[in-house]
């Protein structure tokens, strides 16, 4: 299902009382974000706060922080719904017949039917500001934590174009607002955006830039996506919303974006430019570090007439942004099987946030079978940050965190069943001993095998016979004992 933008999904988070509306008078100085971490924390609604401290925005906040919620944005029951779609894409066999090339056909014109569209005007149109009177301080930008460096944009679409290819990218970045007209523009290295920015740093080329605030969450959603290079974040949307997005060329830049969007910011990146961001208080729950970025300079703003500003904070889990992580863990996890066949499951836990922790469970083959999956997981787009992996059995249900530790406790020999390696890990990491390199564990924690140097009998799980299980299950209301 597709929402009418931003707004049409307010009105579906308050018609399942998933959303709460906040009419006193906050900050957005560090008040949102203790409300907002104390809701997230406790598995509250999202917010909408209408009474912003000089401010005539109101700000949503927490709207994809629950797995309901989640879903909603996405437009299913469970995310698993995509997940499920997705592999009927790529599991389909080639057409036999003219029935079967008929059914293939249609599926390939309802592809295309996500294509983004070109359209003239939408409701990120209403309103435009150009030149001077581009004044970046009256969004509600919220200051998250004490020692951040500033303001920060926490919730952007991220729109940039290869120079080489044209090839559309849009991205997640944090934007630290640095006055009226510039922010900060937080590329990792390892992203799509950085590479384009090299790429026009090599040419000596202004690069376009726009940033857009707020659509249908499926389509912000979409910019978070760990996307095979080269497709498109805009077609993935329309996928996801089993619509096409309208896309409306920007004002000063050949850009396309969401004609949706509550607020776009347009302008530019010129090479070379640098200037200190951050400290900003990060998923990690620490603070990453204050370092040089790019300056992304806007010289228009377009947005409606009554735009609600979208934001969401980040730190120690749970928050709002682990369930958007779980998320891609489901939907994405079919096209990790494409790649790592013998994969059963896989989960991020929320402890491990995204990059640390990674849970795997294997249709085990052959000896040291483990230790082929954890190198595949290093190999394999953002798993490469991965700091630790652990494989175990098929019948383990890694979702269980505890069920995962009790096979850790007691599968493990430290000795044998550890793999020590190093390479990239997430630009935030901030344990090892240079920026973007760390070293890496991979834990076996599946049964051993005598060929794999375990010649000791390997016990039973200790497991109740199903017939007694079923006779307790009969009598038990009888026994009179409360949960």
């Amino acid at each position: 299902m597709a929402y009418d933008g931003l707004p049409g999904f307010v009105t579906a988070l308050e018609r399942e009382r998933e959303l709460v509306r906040i009419a006193h008078e906050v900050s957005a100085e560090l008040e949102i974000t203790e409300i907002t971490d104390r809701a997230s924390k406790r598995g509250g609604p999202a917010l909408l706060f209408e009474n912003v401290t000089g401010h005539t925005m109101p700000v949503l906040i927490n709207a994809f922080g629950s797995k309901k919620r989640m879903a909603m944005a996405l437009g299913v029951e469970d995310v698993e719904e995509v997940a499920t779609r997705i592999q009927d894409l790529i599991t389909r066999t080639p057409p036999d017949g003219l029935l079967d090339k008929a059914r293939t056909a249609l599926e390939m014109l309802r592809l295309g039917a996500f294509l983004p569209k070109r359209v003239r005007a939408g409701r990120c149109k209403q309103i435009i500001v150009h030149g001077g009177d581009v004044d970046l301080t009256r969004l509600p930008v919220l200051k998250c934590w004490p020692q951040d460096g500033g303001p920060f944009i926490t919730l952007p679409m991220v729109f940039t174009r290869d120079p080489d290819t044209g090839t559309r990218n849009v991205g997640m970045y944090r934007l630290q607002v640095f006055d009226r007209a510039t922010t900060g523009m937080h590329w990792h290295t390892h992203k799509t955006g950085a590479d384009h920015y090299r790429r026009y740093c090599r040419r000596g080329q202004r690069m376009p830039v726009a940033v857009a605030l707020g659509s249908d969450p499926a389509v912000t959603y979409s910019a978070t996506a760990p996307l095979p290079p080269g497709l498109d974040e805009m077609l993935f949307a329309g996928f996801l919303r089993r619509q096409a997005v309208d896309i409306v060329p920007c004002e000063t830049c050949d850009l396309e974006v969401p004609a949706d969007a509550e607020i776009v910011l347009e302008g530019y990146v010129e090479p070379g430019e640098l200037r200190r961001e951050g400290p900003f208080g990060d998923h990690t729950g620490y603070y990453s570090l204050a370092d040089d970025y790019p300056v992304f300079h806007v010289t228009c703003i377009t947005h409606a007439r009554d735009p609600i500003y979208p934001a969401t904070i980040v730190g120690k889990p749970p928050m709002e942004d682990c369930y958007m992580a779980k998320a891609t863990e489901r939907i994405f996890l079919p096209l990790i099987r494409t790649v790592i066949p013998e994969l059963v499951d896989m989960a991020l836990p929320l402890e491990g946030i995204f990059h640390n922790l990674v849970f795997v469970s294997i249709r085990k083959s052959f000896p040291h079978h483990a230790r082929k999956v954890m190198h595949a997981v290093w190999g394999l787009g953002q798993l490469m940050f991965t700091k630790i992996v652990v494989v175990c059995d098929e019948h383990v249900d890694v979702q269980n965190t505890a069920d995962v530790l009790w096979r850790l406790g007691n599968n493990v020999d430290c000795a044998r069943d550890i793999v020590l390696s190093s390479g990239p890990v997430d630009v935030l990491d901030h344990s090892g001993p240079l920026p973007s390199i760390g070293g890496k564990m991979g834990i076996d924690a599946t049964r051993k095998w005598p060929e794999e140097g375990h010649t000791r009998e390997w016990p039973d799980d200790i497991v109740m016979s199903d017939a007694v299980k079923a006779r307790i299950d009969a009598m038990w209301d009888e026994l009179g004992i409360t949960p």
